[in-house]
């Protein structure tokens, strides 16, 4: 854990800097790329600070599941960021409750859902994987786990969290929105807390993925969920299979938006499936959104929801329902890579 704390509050430092196939609109962006090993990528312009902190992991010849336990502890400490961590925007009741989910090279995985007053869901999902037989604790009884294993109960409320609960709350609006917490990231609680879905500043969930020096790869994927949520509501993000899905001799996928729809569609699971069939991490990535948009054409217009992927190769792909999802790239060459995902839907932004 010292190594970890290390890693971690260094690159926490850094955030501060840092309908068919054939009607589908054009993306003005392409392309996959090719990275390492040793390699990591993650989504969202946060995960440049998170790539940092698991690269400091890989390059000294640590695990993948080491680094991406590192790098997503990042976001989770970060005050800035109101989707993932301590930070996070809490449900309309008041409570911050934050889902973990992590999975390594030969199919271990261990997740919390609905975690209360435990600043890193990420390392208790690893304890989960560890220490028991089990893959998901809920609840209490995660937190309950987390603290017998000696993490700190803390108030993860923090001023701004609550400043911006209490003014939504001045509206009671009891439908959360989809993507609700994002547009926040940095900024004061008057600001916009809904944003535009899809847009540069967006962002929800965290989701990781890594390739180490012996070619073993591991996925952690970490959030607070959505804001204003209904009292328990779990997203995709401790789902495995739905958030998160690694298989050592394919590749590993990860997943950002809606949770509810990737949910529906298996959507890691699916990802990782398709490149066994045979597709490039790229075009798994397109067809799992499409699935999405083909079951829902009539709300896909208004939901966001993007993929990430890599093969063992260290080829990577990503997607996205609408324009502005971004990832980060991080290997020998270059730690603090950041793309422009294609989506389906495309908008505003870089050619």
């Amino acid at each position: 854990m010292a190594g970890l704390a290390t890693a971690t509050a260094a690159a926490t430092a850094a955030a501060g800097v840092a309908g068919e196939a054939a009607a589908a609109p054009r993306s003005r962006h392409r392309g996959a790329s090719r990275l390492g090993p040793p390699c990591v990528i993650s989504t969202w312009d946060f995960g440049v600070a998170a790539n940092q902190a698991a690269w400091a992991v890989l390059a000294r010849g640590g695990t993948a599941l080491d680094a991406v336990e590192a790098g997503a502890r990042v976001p989770e400490a970060d005050l800035k960021n109101h989707s993932v961590g301590r930070a996070g925007y809490p449900d309309r009741d008041g409570h911050v409750s934050l889902d973990a989910s992590i999975m390594d090279a030969r199919g271990n995985c261990g997740a919390v859902a609905g975690l209360e007053n435990i600043a890193h869901p990420i390392s208790v999902a690893r304890r989960v994987m560890e220490k028991t037989p089990h893959v998901l604790l809920v609840g209490a009884g995660a937190e309950q786990f987390a603290v017998e294993q000696g993490f700190p109960r803390e108030e993860l409320m923090t001023p701004e969290s609550r400043a911006a609960w209490q003014d939504w709350l001045k509206t009671h609006d009891y439908h959360p929105k989809a993507n609700s917490e994002m547009g926040t990231y940095g900024k004061a609680p008057t600001a916009d807390p809904l944003g535009t879905p899809g847009g540069k500043d967006n962002h929800d969930t965290i989701g990781m993925l890594a390739i180490d020096a012996h070619g073993d790869l591991a996925g952690a994927c970490t959030t607070s969920g959505m804001a204003w949520k209904l009292r328990g509501r779990v997203g995709d993000s401790p789902i495995i299979g739905a958030g998160l899905y690694v298989d050592n001799e394919v590749g590993a996928a990860t997943s950002t938006g809606v949770g509810e729809e990737v949910i529906r569609n298996v959507g890691s699971f699916l990802v990782v499936e398709l490149m066994r069939q045979g597709r490039s991490p790229q075009a798994a990535c397109v067809e799992a959104v499409r699935r999405i948009i083909r079951r829902k054409p009539d709300g896909a217009r208004d939901l966001q929801v993007g993929f990430l992927a890599i093969n063992r190769r260290g080829e990577v792909g990503a997607y996205a329902i609408q324009s502005g999802f971004s990832y980060a790239l991080c290997d020998a060459r270059r730690q603090d890579g950041l793309m422009p995902a294609p989506s389906f839907y495309p908008g505003p932004g870089p050619a």
